[in-house]
């Protein structure tokens, strides 16, 4: 490892913020910055105080090939733990570009595909309400017969699109579960591109969280309204319920797209829901979100053929979305308690 990613290491081993670091070696938040970032490099002085610090040597901060050294009195506890804890996984800079390129290249698909999935049933939606209202002399038969096949095609497509990326993915996803060693430079590389996308991240996760939020006022509009003919009322309504998935989906779409580049950067820097401590409990996560929407997805689609109501059924979708949190949180008190 070079120095850059030594400081970074040495800093997160010790649980301290940049910050932290640049109040003990009376420094700005900036140098630290640029420390970990391979843009700067800092003198002597400050690295004879970092060793002091972290407790480590001088030489394996400045010299490339030394591995790190944790202080003698405690040599016989790493000793103990190291048996319990797996070998890191090296990551290379060609794996990381290779990686970071595949991301790239998947993500629209993928957040295209979510979007499909919310688009599906609008077709449906439309069609009851117009055969309701006795427009175009669509029978409720036919719409619902045109509707399911939209549905079905749109879900279908999806499907395949999730396999594809998915496929695409799965080298990759030792990157969620295992601890990794990145190789020289990768880590300031990564740190670099990370801080470049922030604001682009930091817009379209507002954009996307707003079109949601307003998604509703259509609806909210359309029960405002004056009364309206009762055959124009269902065909209205309905029409509002399409925009509103429409609005959703392109939200969702956004959010996915920004989303999945963020989390590829902090999954090679082991941050956030990445870290090393997160990392031991991310195969369970990943079985209960599993079952969780596989079970949503059997009650919505048991509940729509049982009373033949897809233009109402929906609702289980943001519904689920609400409770997801509340289920994945008291998962996480369950692990944390045993």
């Amino acid at each position: 490892m070079i120095l850059a990613d030594k400081i970074m290491n040495e800093r997160k081993k010790n649980g301290w913020s940049q910050e932290e670091l640049a109040e003990k070696l009376s420094v700005s938040r900036q140098s630290v910055s640029k420390w970990e970032g391979a843009q700067a490099v800092p003198d002597l002085q400050k690295i004879i105080a970092m060793s002091e610090v972290f407790g480590v040597s001088i030489d394996y901060l400045l010299k490339d090939e030394v591995e790190a050294q944790e202080p003698q009195a405690t040599a016989e506890i790493t000793l103990e733990d190291s048996r319990h804890e797996p070998p890191l996984r090296k990551v290379s800079m060609e794996e990381t570009n290779e990686y970071l390129h595949t991301v790239k290249k998947t993500t629209p698909a993928l957040a295209n595909a979510v979007m499909l999935c919310i688009y599906a049933p609008i077709i449906l939606i439309v069609l009851a309400g117009l055969s309701e209202g006795g427009f175009f002399g669509i029978s409720e038969e036919a719409a619902a017969g045109i509707g399911l096949l939209a549905l079905f095609g749109c879900i279908a497509f999806a499907v395949y699109q999730f396999i594809i990326t998915g496929s695409k993915l799965d080298k990759y996803k030792f990157l969620e579960y295992e601890n990794i060693d990145t190789g020289y430079g990768v880590s300031g590389m990564v740190k670099q591109k990370k801080e470049e996308y922030q604001d682009k991240y930091i817009r379209f996760m507002a954009l996307g969280v707003i079109l949601c939020v307003i998604s509703v006022v259509p609806l909210i509009v359309g029960a405002c309204m004056m009364k309206l003919p009762e055959n124009t009322e269902d065909a209205v309504m309905t029409a509002l319920v399409g925009l509103l998935l429409l609005m959703v989906g392109a939200g969702v779409n956004m959010i996915i797209r920004v989303s999945c580049i963020m989390e590829s950067y902090k999954k090679l820097l082991e941050e956030g829901d990445f870290d090393k401590s997160n990392k031991r409990h991310e195969k369970k996560r990943q079985r209960v979100h599993t079952i969780y929407w596989s079970l949503v997805t059997a009650i919505y689609l048991a509940v729509s053929f049982y009373n033949m109501q897809w233009d109402v059924s929906w609702i289980v979708w943001p519904v689920a979305a609400v409770l997801f949190p509340v289920c994945s949180g008291i998962a996480e008190l369950i692990w944390k308690e045993n």
